[in-house]
């Protein structure tokens, strides 16, 4: 029997699990290292800003899904609440940005693999082509088999970021990382690095949308979405702040910022400056494993929006296919491991982590529209808050590199195009 129907087989703590697995992996573990190069030791200020503007975006998000609770996040949502137009949209920039991202994770994943084994960085690449093609199949089996996997890595996770905040606070606060320490005194940031740095890091803690994008599989998702999406942010905003903080308390901002450039695995270069025995192979394994389970979650979420687009023939039809017993969007979870292979080619985390910046930023700004126009009586929160998860993006979206937005602008106008050529196939064909 062929269904284009998903069953609602997850809970509360199976959401909060999809939601860690989404967010404690690239950017805990690459793009701190990242925004340190920016901003200094005011790292930790970027990540406090970016986790308050997440509150409001997830906040947004946590309302929307329960009064819409279907796959594909925004995009359904700027279909239901605000235009067609504002709805593709959102799933365009959706699939680009999480498609590099997802690309960030299976390179991360590779280079914190290949420094714990020894081994140089040249076949990184084919290390993380590998590794795509290995959670696409997993996800082929379905969510719940994907969040059983999930539930493992996000253990181990936890358990190597609590050891190297224990490790470096202690480090740090004994004064053995004077030679590489940084304090907020001894550094300038000007306020634009301050606010490209937030950027990078707002799309850190951007995994919770993963809870929204998978609503149509959660059972009773007024209640469910909510609670899972804030405490899924509370808890990997805490351990954002807590890491950074222990990061540059122990080895500085540079240090960090270097070995994110040179190896790609900042906080296993650190670990090994703590003088703490099997410190940096638990790092290594514990990022490599987040950063699997960032692209399991990435391929779940990416292949429901490709599903809810495909339902509408604003991707081909074949896309809104299920399989038998309604657990996997098969050909959508094809399509999504593909596209992520092509950028995981490209072999720079720089390159595509600070390109989904502004594509994802364009997307929350979105959702905080169709949030505005929710009617009173399904509303959660009050208006204010996705109100100020606007004003937000407008202050954080054009402060990534000139060269990163207009990339994002030039695929936002193919976008364009490519919603009038299927509006006119769906005219053609007598779609919806």
């Amino acid at each position: 029997m062929v269904t284009n129907t998903l069953k609602r087989d997850l809970g509360v703590l199976d959401a909060v699990l999809l939601g860690l697995g989404s967010i404690l992996g690239t950017g805990i573990f690459v793009s701190i290292g990242l925004a340190a190069g920016i901003a200094g030791g005011f790292v930790v200020v970027a990540i406090v800003i970016a986790a308050m503007v997440a509150t409001l975006n997830a906040l947004s998000s946590a309302q929307l899904a329960a009064a819409h609770p279907v796959s594909g996040g925004t995009y359904e949502y700027g279909y239901h609440f605000l235009h067609p137009i504002f709805g593709f949209m959102a799933g365009w920039m959706f699939v680009v940005a999480k498609s590099a991202s997802a690309a960030t994770a299976a390179l991360g994943f590779a280079g914190y693999l290949l420094a714990f084994l020894g081994y140089s960085r040249g076949a990184i690449v084919w290390v993380a082509v590998a590794v795509v093609i290995l959670v696409t199949i997993v996800v082929l089996a379905g969510a719940r088999r994907s969040n059983h996997m999930n539930s493992v890595v996000v253990g181990f996770t936890l358990f190597a970021l609590v050891c190297f905040t224990a490790a470096g606070f202690r480090y740090g606060w004994a004064g053995s990382g004077a030679a590489h320490g940084e304090t907020l005194s001894a550094v300038r940031v000007t306020p634009a690095a301050l606010l490209h740095a937030s950027a990078l890091m707002f799309v850190a803690y951007a995994g919770y949308g993963r809870i929204a994008t998978m609503a149509e599989e959660v059972r009773d998702p007024r209640r469910t979405i909510p609670r899972a999406i804030i405490a899924t942010l509370s808890v990997s905003a805490l351990l954002y702040i807590l890491v950074s903080w222990a990061g540059v308390r122990a080895v500085g901002a540079e240090f960090l910022a270097q070995a994110t450039e040179g190896r790609a695995a900042p906080l296993e270069v650190a670990a090994q400056e703590f003088g703490v025995p099997f410190l940096p192979a638990i790092v290594a394994i514990g990022a490599a494993t987040a950063m699997l389970g960032v692209l399991l979650n990435l391929v779940l979420g990416l292949s429901r929006v490709y599903l809810a687009m495909g339902r509408r023939r604003d991707m081909p039809v074949l896309l809104a296919r299920v399989d038998a017993q309604g657990r996997t969007p098969w050909p959508a979870v094809l399509v999504t491991g593909a596209v992520i292979l092509m950028l995981t080619l490209i072999g720079s985390v720089k390159t595509t982590w600070s390109f989904s910046a502004f594509t994802v930023l364009v997307y929350y700004a979105i959702t905080n529209l169709a949030a505005l126009r929710i009617p009173e009586a399904d509303r959660l929160f009050p208006r204010w808050i996705p109100a100020g998860g606007l004003i937000a993006w407008l202050g954080l979206a054009f402060w990534v590199e000139p060269r990163v937005w207009l990339a994002g602008l030039v695929i936002g106008g193919i976008g364009l195009v490519w919603f009038a050529i299927a509006g006119g196939v769906k005219r053609a064909g007598g779609g919806a």
